[in-house]
């Protein structure tokens, strides 16, 4: 069982993970309202609008069933969920494909 175990574990894609935790993330964490340490580099210049800004705040709406504000924080965030869902989907299906042709399941 353990041999089973380590041998998927190989297999498990690190970038699917790192989005998986990051929706996970932005479902759980509440978003506070004022301002806050940002690792953006356009604000960090002291432009006033960066067209990626609140994406991040519009997929944690959108993961809590609340459209009007994810719409107002940024109008691509459905579109941003979208991707990121197909992404996962695809390095999952991949893996999976790759551990049926090495196992002959």
């Amino acid at each position: 069982m353990k041999n089973k175990i380590l041998t998927y574990a190989r297999f498990v894609n690190l970038e699917a993970a790192i989005w998986i935790l990051g929706l996970i993330f932005l479902l759980i964490v509440p978003l506070e309202m004022g301002s806050h340490l940002s690792i953006c580099p356009i604000k960090n210049l002291g432009f006033s609008f960066c067209p990626g800004c609140g994406l991040g705040s519009s997929i944690h709406y959108l993961l809590n069933f609340e459209f009007k504000s994810s719409v107002a924080s940024h109008p691509l965030g459905i579109f941003a969920l979208f991707i990121i869902i197909c992404r996962i989907f695809t390095i999952v299906k991949k893996n999976y494909k790759t551990i049926r042709i090495i196992h002959n399941i």
